[in-house]
């Protein structure tokens, strides 16, 4: 691709992300849950017919992907990448100049879903105990990419986590991800996406099931404190 197509197609998907109810409709999905376009023009507040039109732009830009199941058709973010994104001009989108402050509401703000792994207070926390424990690293070239150390392996093995599976998938390993509430990094990519998994699956958190938010069980803090050292945990 040219320079010039290439301005083009950055300008395109930004138009189509611009518009105010393509956002809202972009970001509900960032739960990774997949709605049908009759939600979708609820959240968006728009007539079904006009939800049509704007979903219909989106999966023609590559931002939404369509889902047949008999009768039924359901629209979700395309993919982890769209969503990172979407997290990064949430971050752009805050007044630089400004002192911030946040106004995430405050079980959003301590944990949640950012697509397909955790964001927010708890998230970076975890981040910060991975950085300090030795278990990541930051490869010379940078760019955002982590290397998993050989004791972050065996602690991440120790969770149940199949590093080997996940090294073979055609994503990123391990990469940062601006928190837009913390602006600080988060752990993303197919470790951080496999970590969510496990602190679901053990029962340590639970999703909202109308919400990007999680909440840490009395099992989960008594977890992430004794293996991570977290001490302040938001309530359910």
């Amino acid at each position: 691709m040219d320079a010039q197509s290439n301005d083009t197609a950055i300008s395109r998907v930004a138009g189509a992300i611009a518009e105010p109810a393509r956002t809202k409709m972009l970001c509900s999905l960032m739960d990774r849950h997949a709605r049908t376009s009759t939600e979708m023009a609820v959240i968006a507040d728009v007539s079904a017919s006009t939800a049509s039109a704007h979903l219909a732009r989106l999966k023609e830009d590559g931002l939404v992907k369509l889902h047949t199941q008999g009768r039924h058709r359901y629209y979700s973010l395309a993919d982890a990448q769209v969503a990172q994104a979407i997290e990064a001009l949430m971050v752009i989108s805050q007044n630089a100049d400004k002192r911030y402050i946040s106004t995430t509401p405050t079980r959003l703000q301590f944990a949640r879903t950012c697509y397909d792994h955790m964001a927010g207070t708890l998230a970076v926390q975890l981040h910060d105990h991975f950085m300090a424990s030795g278990w990541l690293t930051v490869p010379v070239s940078g760019e955002g990419l982590y290397q998993l150390t050989i004791s972050g392996e065996k602690a991440f093995t120790g969770l149940g986590i199949e590093i080997k599976k996940l090294r073979a998938q055609r994503r990123r390993f391990a990469c940062s991800c601006l928190d837009w509430s913390m602006r600080r990094p988060h752990l993303a990519g197919a470790l951080g996406a496999a970590f969510l998994q496990t602190v679901i699956s053990r029962e340590w958190v639970i999703q909202d099931l109308d919400s990007r938010a999680l909440a840490v069980t009395p099992k989960g803090q008594k977890e992430l404190s004794g293996r991570f050292g977290l001490a302040e945990f938001s309530p359910m």
